[in-house]
């Protein structure tokens, strides 16, 4: 088939490319290059659009013939978002429906969205299941939400289908290290310990020590970068299959258990030979003090079965993709 990955040039992404060549399937990455990195496609071929180019995507569209998009382009820091919230609205939202729209108009009827555990806003159980409350408490889960609608919305009026994966903290790097994570700039927990770790002179804040956990510090499930890609893999199998037009499933991806940022810390310290320097903080605007995910549906209708569950193969595997970057 025939694959469109937008923010194929980042870091979900490219695990997702990189997964779907091997198996012999065709790619292009549209990707505006914003965030993402031109050197991360290294499968299929890039086209250079924003999805709020509106005649750029109907260009892209109009010159092939997809068989289905697989939609990563977002901007995805909570705190980022809580400052800006007019950002993640406009790229986030607009984008997401402009790609929509050319889909509909150039009869492209599958879509793997990606979406993320902050949709739920703040737990109420643990593990979260898909049909737990949705109640983001941050521009960027509410942005995510909003998405989410859209496509259902579509789907059920144009007779589209869809599957709509919730991550939870997506983390490692491919055990090849031909990609891994880059964010510039970085702000997620596992590859800052690792920055601070590979150059001495930086240090690792702690937002928050006073949450209600075993620790007082706030608690993820961290689900390898290449689960996350075979997840993708799954489902667009299961979209070429007949029938389940005007549906949206939806799915949680994560491991199912949850390691506090002083866990990552020492399981990073044991992998590494080496402890960061750690400074406290205050806690940050929209973090929730606990998600963990049920991933039980995901394996039960799609067969997933994640290979890499450990945090420690994780760290490794993010680690030796850490050691390839420049020091900073």
């Amino acid at each position: 088939m025939k694959v469109l990955l937008t923010g194929g040039a980042g870091y979900i992404g490219s695990h997702a490319n990189k997964l779907l060549t091997s198996k012999g399937h065709e790619t292009v990455v549209a990707d505006n290059l914003g965030r993402g990195h031109r050197e991360a496609v290294r499968w299929g071929r890039l086209a250079e659009v924003d999805l709020l180019d509106e005649a750029g995507l109907d260009k892209l569209f109009a010159e092939e013939k997809f068989d289905a998009v697989m939609h990563f382009a977002a901007l995805i820091f909570v705190g980022e978002s809580v400052s800006h919230p007019d950002q993640y609205y406009r790229n986030n939202v607009q984008g997401s429906l402009n790609l929509l729209r050319a889909m509909r108009k150039h009869e492209v009827g599958r879509i793997i969205f990606s979406s993320t555990a902050a949709v739920y806003g703040t737990p109420e159980t643990s593990p979260l299941p898909e049909d737990h409350t949705l109640g983001p408490i941050n521009p960027y889960g509410w942005s995510k939400l909003m998405i989410e609608q859209s496509i259902r919305d579509f789907c059920a009026a144009y007779g589209m289908k869809s599957v709509i994966f919730r991550y939870f903290n997506a983390a490692g790097a491919d055990p090849a290290c031909e990609t891994g994570e880059r964010h510039d700039p970085e702000n997620h927990l596992i590859p800052l310990v690792l920055k601070a770790v590979h150059n001495p002179q930086r240090s690792l804040k702690i937002f928050g020590d006073d949450y209600d956990t075993p620790d007082g510090t706030c608690v993820r499930d961290y689900i390898h970068v290449c689960d996350l890609a075979t997840s993708h893999l799954l489902g667009v199998e299961s979209l070429m299959e007949p029938g389940g037009e005007g549906t949206a499933r939806t799915y949680n991806v994560g491991n199912g258990e949850g390691f506090s940022v002083r866990e990552v810390i020492e399981t990073a310290a044991k992998v590494t030979g080496k402890m960061p320097r750690v400074e406290m903080a205050s806690r940050r605007d929209g973090d929730a003090a606990r998600l963990v995910a049920s991933s039980e549906r995901l394996k039960r209708e799609l067969g997933w079965t994640p290979q890499y569950s450990e945090l420690a193969k994780i760290i490794e595997h993010a680690w030796a993709w850490e050691q390839t970057l420049p020091l900073d």
